[in-house]
């Protein structure tokens, strides 16, 4: 049982697309908090330093030391996801850098919760590119999951978490059912119970949904803002900072 979690990456562990009413973020790493803290009977220390359209150069750079130094029992740790999405990614130095973190994490004595991406590619244009990409970087990646202390948790080859069902408007980013089904995902890994009111099990037994169409109006509100900041050289992320930066007590009250 993990006692304290610290969770970094970019806009899939900050929670982006799990919107609440007062405009915060939840995501999947607070459902795994959540989850922790209910089986622990107990308050949990969780932190998340996720910051959404960062690289996995600035994810290494700004957040990796700053989770260490919590001295959590359990790191999480995705990244990559953007560098798939721009026109050019070195893929050997890519995983190069993430197996240098996770080493850097298991040199501390932390257990790595190692994570890939939901596979949002069936709905996006040029998908099929991203797609490939993503399926080497996981496959160059894969051995990991036999060093001792790291979990790994393969969402991008979890098939029916690619059902348009679990996505936002924007089809990058998984709605409040996609980060609650890679919560499921990460916490039966690590061998502790998914919470029945979460309703993961129904919602993944229920009939897919209807393949979705990029419409016009698709691109001028989703693709078309998404190529100008790659233009501009801006980031979704500009000015963020990270919406748990210590570890924080979660309860089991809070948590359900």
């Amino acid at each position: 049982m993990f006692h304290s979690y610290a969770a970094i990456g970019d806009s899939f562990t900050e929670g982006v697309g799990d919107e609440r009413p007062d405009g915060s973020v939840r995501g999947w790493a607070d459902f795994v908090a959540m989850g922790l803290a209910i089986a622990a009977r107990e308050p949990i220390g969780y932190a998340n330093l996720a910051i959404r359209g960062r690289k996995l150069g600035p994810i290494i750079e700004e957040q990796l030391e700053a989770a260490i130094a919590l001295k959590p029992e359990l790191l999480s740790f995705n990244g990559g996801g953007n560098d798939m999405l721009r026109p050019r990614m070195d893929e050997q130095v890519t995983a190069e850098r993430f197996r240098q973190a996770i080493h850097r994490i298991r040199d501390e004595g932390i257990h790595v919760l190692m994570l890939s991406g939901a596979n949002p590619t069936e709905h996006l244009p040029l998908g099929k590119v991203f797609d490939a990409r993503g399926a080497r970087l996981t496959t160059a990646l894969i051995d990991l999951a036999d060093v001792p202390g790291v979990t790994f948790v393969d969402n991008f080859n979890d098939r029916g978490l690619r059902d348009i069902r679990y996505w936002s408007a924007d089809k990058l980013h998984l709605n409040s059912l996609g980060h609650a089904r890679v919560a499921s995902n990460v916490l039966t890994a690590i061998g502790v119970p998914v919470p029945e009111e979460w309703g993961v099990a129904e919602v993944a037994a229920a009939p897919a949904g209807a393949r979705s169409r990029n419409t016009a109006a698709y691109y001028r509100e989703f693709v078309l803002p998404w190529i100008g900041r790659r233009l501009t050289g801006r980031s979704s992320g500009d000015g963020r900072t990270a919406k748990r930066a210590t570890l924080e007590p979660l309860t089991p009250d809070a948590a359900h």
